[in-house]
């Protein structure tokens, strides 16, 4: 059985455990409905923001030719578990987070974060402007799937924690949410790592199933109510340096659309990314604000924990750089990140050190 056979019937059996009623495509005098799943609760803050800018930029485009039905996850109850529908066939696309999928490909993280990786100027310049959508793309053609990145959080926080991380050695047992790759290195260091869609994290909090949690950052993490139920908040952190959101859309699907449709998901997507992480940076900052007025203990971890965290991120990579599309995508992305920091820490970096100087900032 090939790998696109297998996730079709582990697809329809996951799809039916969870009672979800999947739409057939939708055609009418001209016209076509996409269904989209999404591993976003309904609402919620920066990343259903960019599920909607995604939806209505196709319908603009299209002038309503092509529609999108995004479906939360309390209406599929699949949680992050809409990468098998989608690849089956039995939904036409998702949006979510790429590392939710590391399971089927560990290289699936290059397209939300991984540990001491880009930040978001580093990632859309790989994109958009290297080979970072061309890797994309060639990851997804091993499992039936045309992606795009439609969404940007920008610099995520190192997270919120009942007891302050006074040093490595705190980790060890700590009871924490984390996906991707940096879950996994944040695991080498002894932490009890879990992974939970977002809509489940506050009640893992409240009933003390977690000890700690990152979400994204001060203005989604916010409305969560995070600080509800942690004290201690590090808005700097190791793990999500520039997190991407993406749409993938089933291969066969997308190749059955028009050119006209097909382009107007490409242009919706990568406008949506734009907008999205300027969003994000809008809102982080009085959020962030806010919460200190509220209570909220905002600290930095110590140079211990950076390198205790730079070392197992480190070893994480490298375990994976035996399998030879990982290691092609991982050398893409370090090269354009090289060459882009160097540029802009002699550019941007030295004149906004030299700006917030001058002006006080």
């Amino acid at each position: 059985m090939d790998r696109r056979s297998f996730l079709r019937t582990s697809a329809l059996g996951g799809a039916a455990a969870a009672g979800t009623t999947l739409a057939a495509p939708a055609y009418a005098q001209g016209r076509e409905q996409l269904t989209m799943f999404t591993t976003w609760p309904r609402g919620l803050a920066g990343v259903w923001d960019s599920v909607e800018r995604f939806a209505n930029n196709v319908a603009d485009i299209t002038d309503g030719t092509l529609t999108i039905d995004a479906r939360d996850s309390g209406q599929t109850g699949l949680g992050t578990q809409v990468f098998d529908p989608v690849v089956s066939g039995q939904a036409d696309m998702y949006h979510g987070a790429d590392y939710y999928f590391v399971g089927q490909h560990p290289a699936w993280a290059f397209f939300t974060a991984v540990p001491f990786g880009m930040t978001a100027p580093e990632f859309m310049t790989w994109y958009y402007g290297g080979d970072g959508l061309a890797k994309h793309h060639e990851l997804g053609d091993i499992f039936g799937v045309k992606s795009f990145v439609a969404g940007q959080t920008a610099a995520q926080g190192g997270g919120w924690f009942r007891s302050p991380i006074e040093s490595a050695e705190d980790l060890q047992g700590l009871r924490f949410r984390m996906p991707g790759l940096g879950g996994q290195a944040l695991a080498a260091l002894g932490a009890s790592v879990q992974v939970l869609a977002g809509g489940e994290i506050y009640q893992a909090l409240s009933s003390g199933a977690l000890d700690g949690t990152e979400w994204i950052g001060p203005w989604s993490d916010e409305r969560l109510g995070l600080q509800e139920v942690c004290d201690y908040y590090y808005p700097a952190g190791f793990h999500e340096p520039g997190a991407a959101l993406s749409v993938g859309v089933n291969l066969d699907r997308f190749n059955g659309l028009s050119a006209p449709h097909q382009r107007a998901i490409e242009v919706a997507a990568a406008e949506a990314h734009q907008h999205n992480y300027s969003l994000f940076i809008a809102n982080n900052g009085p959020a962030l604000q806010r919460l200190i007025a509220g209570g909220t203990e905002v600290r930095a971890f110590s140079d211990d924990v950076w390198d205790a965290f730079g070392q197992a991120s480190q070893d994480v990579l490298e375990g994976f750089r035996d399998d030879a599309l990982f290691a092609s995508i991982h050398d893409s992305m370090q090269a354009s990140m090289q060459e882009a920091s160097g540029w802009m820490q002699r550019s941007d970096s030295a004149y906004t050190a030299q700006r917030n100087r001058v002006l006080g900032m």
